[in-house]
């Protein structure tokens, strides 16, 4: 089974259709029919590691000022206790609690899975991201979760690889600032040619624009993890810019991207 990253930009790609949207589409219906689904999603970063473990997880709404229609966008797609019990045991000896209650599906996740499994019926869990833990720890983490893919589960990260919300220009929709684009080149050169070392890039000179916080962009980390235990390299799925600071661009791994 492959896995993926995707950059999911906006919440508001829910409900739109333009060519990340399509790329996320023609991606799923690329792979056909996983056992389940595990996303890491950047909208859960917390003290601690857990993954949602309930029957029938919640679809969490987690922003404001969007239109009413958004808050209203319901994913029903089912959990996976049994693969969240897994993922569990894989990890060790990494601790992952199991989440029977607090947390479910946040807009990282059904975003993109609105496109790339619309019919929502294919069980869903989450991985929480901890925020307490080093960039080793979650590359760690992505390479212990590789053996998933032979059980039939798809993992997918869902972040961006540039997010700085503060740095947005509503003027520029689909244009990146240079420094964007210049963390964006170098990340798909990390990814590309060696994603094992993929905690260099907290030390790139943009890194502090780029990245101002991690959450965005160790999702990423944990799919470059998987690459490099599994010894592949990632390809780039789509990509673009969007309102200058915020970068589009995901990848697949262990698959050619479809057209």
């Amino acid at each position: 089974m492959p896995v993926a990253f995707l950059g999911h930009g906006s919440p508001m790609n829910a409900l739109e259709h333009n060519r990340y949207t399509d790329a996320w589409r023609s991606f799923g219906a690329s792979l056909g029919r996983p056992r389940a689904i595990l996303v890491i999603s950047a909208h859960w970063y917390t003290n601690a590691t857990a993954v949602t473990a309930m029957a029938r997880p919640r679809v969490i709404h987690d922003f404001y000022g969007f239109p009413d229609k958004l808050f209203a966008f319901d994913y029903p797609a089912p959990g996976a206790p049994e693969v969240a019990a897994e993922i569990a045991e894989i990890a060790k000896p990494t601790w992952v609690g199991l989440d029977n209650d607090s947390w479910g599906l946040d807009h990282g996740t059904w975003s993109v899975l609105a496109h790339a499994f619309p019919d929502a019926d294919v069980p869903v869990v989450q991985l929480s991201i901890n925020a307490n833990e080093p960039v080793d720890y979650h590359l760690e983490l992505g390479r212990r979760l590789a053996p998933l893919r032979e059980q039939g589960v798809l993992v997918i990260g869902s972040g961006n690889v540039v997010h700085n919300l503060r740095g947005i220009d509503w003027s520029r929709p689909e244009a990146g600032f240079d420094w964007a684009e210049r963390f964006d080149d170098a990340t798909r050169l990390v990814m590309q040619e060696d994603p094992g070392s993929i905690a260099r890039l907290i030390e790139h000179r943009d890194a502090p624009r780029a990245v101002p916080t991690p959450d965005h962009f160790l999702p990423l980390v944990y799919i470059a993890g998987i690459a490099a235990g599994a010894a592949e390299l990632p390809e780039v799925l789509v990509d673009g810019y969007a309102f200058g600071s915020l970068s589009m661009t995901s990848y697949m791994v262990g698959a050619p991207p479809p057209a």
